[in-house]
Order: structure tokens, then sequence, then C-alpha cells
């Protein structure tokens, strides 16, 4: 989440009068996250969630992301549920840019990460992975090894030798992570997150209460969705590694979901495949985020020593 865009009063009181929601009481934007601009919106009748889509957004694939939410909804996964308008399309322009009003979610990301907190989220993506087997619509992985290329030779250094060498070691790094990246049809595929980092996950009174930001989902590898959860909730700091979290993480998952034989041998590269697509986004965004944009930029140089610590071949 992030604010890129800002939007004026009166064109969101019209904008709100498409839907049966009350008028607006309130609006403040998110500051957190990198690729759209979120706010906190309060009306009469309630609190929800306003997404404008900024470019790194295909408007066309919007309607999958709004029918994923509501199919995983509908079976009792606890996600943002999107708002239809009165016309009883969930899409609209706002600011110039297509937007969303989406359900609020009761709870907040933990600042503390522990044990069970991982097997918690183990089991709800397995919860997720389930739920979404009835969904048919796919959206191909824009962010996996073909995008890493391309979006790697889109990086600049602007003459950081800090940022050079992280460009350069990438370089290094990425084509033996793409030759070893398991074929198309050697391990199970479904619907995944694709972003399930700390901060989209809640909780209230220490159990987890939903789940949010689906505009990263796709259709891939199950298990790789398990590797971005290795490399987002398993580290203190960016190198130490906490092998009881993992292995709790993969405890709740399989609660829900045993992992094939095939699945588990590919695990160490799905990790490294993670901590490159991360490190990867994030140096983009490094060189890339406009100075005057209200948004938090992400170290990418954790993501290079996650990697690093992937490339020995463990995980648990």
């Amino acid at each position: 989440m992030a604010v890129y865009t800002d939007i004026q009063e009166e064109a969101l009181k019209s904008f709100l009068l498409l839907y049966d929601i009350g008028s607006l009481s309130s609006l403040s934007g998110i500051a957190e996250g990198v690729e759209n601009s979120n706010f906190l919106l309060k009306t009469t009748q309630g609190t929800f969630i306003l997404t404008l889509f900024e470019q790194r957004m295909n408007p066309q694939e919007l309607p999958w992301f709004m029918g994923l939410m509501g199919h995983l909804a509908s079976r009792d996964i606890a996600c943002p549920l999107p708002i239809k308008a009165r016309d009883g399309q969930a899409i609209h322009t706002l600011a110039g840019r297509p937007a969303v009003i989406v359900s609020f979610l009761q709870g907040r990301s933990l600042e503390k990460i522990d044990a069970d907190a991982c097997e918690q989220a183990g089991r709800a993506l397995a919860m997720l992975h389930q739920a979404g087997q009835g969904y048919k619509a796919e959206r191909v992985n824009t962010l996996g090894p073909k995008g890493w290329v391309e979006l790697l030779s889109r990086c600049t250094d602007g003459g950081d030798e800090a940022v050079s060498a992280l460009i350069t070691n990438s370089q290094n790094m990425l084509g033996h992570i793409v030759e070893q990246w398991p074929q198309e049809g050697s391990l199970p595929r479904g619907h995944i997150h694709a972003d399930l980092f700390v901060d989209n996950v809640f909780f209230e009174n220490e159990k987890l209460s939903g789940v949010i930001d689906f505009y990263f989902a796709c259709t891939d590898f199950l298990a790789y969705d398990l590797a971005i959860c290795l490399n987002a909730w398993c580290f203190i700091g960016d190198r130490t590694y906490q092998y009881e979290w993992a292995e709790a993480m993969l405890r709740g998952y399989e609660q829900v979901r045993p992992l094939l034989p095939e699945e588990r041998a590919a695990l160490p590269i799905l990790c490294q495949g993670a901590a490159m697509r991360f490190l990867l986004t994030r140096l983009y965004d490094w060189v890339n985020t406009p100075k005057d944009a209200l948004v938090t930029r992400k170290d990418p140089w954790a993501y290079q020593n996650r990697l690093q610590f992937f490339q020995k071949g463990r995980y648990v």
C-alpha cells in the first residue's frame, strides 16, 4: 500500500454517490507498500479501504482480482470483499485511476513474530490454496522468472556504487535460479497470494483474523507461495533464519495440505527464487520511486542476504 495520487474531496463525494455505503466522514492515506494508492475510508455506514490502481497495474486484470477475492470470501477465507456499486460493478474511476472499495478487516499485523504466528500463517496459506481451487480463471505470474530478467534489465545504478554492486551480484545469481527453476507441470499449481508478508496478515487476540492485499495474486506453483512466506516470516533481521519458525509454518501448512515429496525437494530453489523476486522489485522501486511520493521504499539488500542464505540449500 502507498499514496501516489491525491483525491479531491468533492470528487470523492461524487464517487461515493455510486455506492450505497453512506456519505463521507473521513479519508486518510496509508503509506505502507509500494504499488497502489490506498486510503482508509470512513463513511456514515462503516469503515472501508479505497484503492486507486497506479500505472504498474493492468486495468484489464482487475476483474480477475475482484473475482478471486469474492470467491475466497464466499468460501470462508477472511479477506477483503469488493463492494459493488449500485450498477453491480466493483470497479469505477476516481482521480483518473481505476478504483475499488473493499471491506475493512478487523485486527492488525504483528509487531513481533513467533513460531505460533508462523504456524497460523502456514495454515491460513494452505486454506487459501484449497479454497482457490474452485476459481477457474487463471492469471499468469508476470513476476516469475521471465519477469525477473526483464525487471533487472530496467534497473540502473544512477552512479551509486552500492546499487551498481547489487545489480552485478543479482545478474550473477539470476542465471543459476532460472536454470534450476522447476519445469511447468512438475509441481501442483493453483491460485497463490504471492505477497503474504507479515503486514498483509492481521491478528486479533493472538489469532489470525484475516489476509489482505491480493493484487499480486496469480496462478503458479503452490509451493512457491510457501517459499515466499519462508522468506518473509522466518528471519530476524536480514540474516538470522529461525528454523523453528520455518518448521512451524510448514507444520501449519501441512495440517491442511500435505506437501508432495517433489515439492519438498523443490523448496530450496523456490526459496531462492522468492528472494530474487523481492530483491528485484525492491531494487526497481529503490531507483525509480518518485521523491515526492508518500511511500516507504523497502530495502533490496535485505533480500540479497536472504538469497545468499537459501543458496546453502537449507530451509528447515
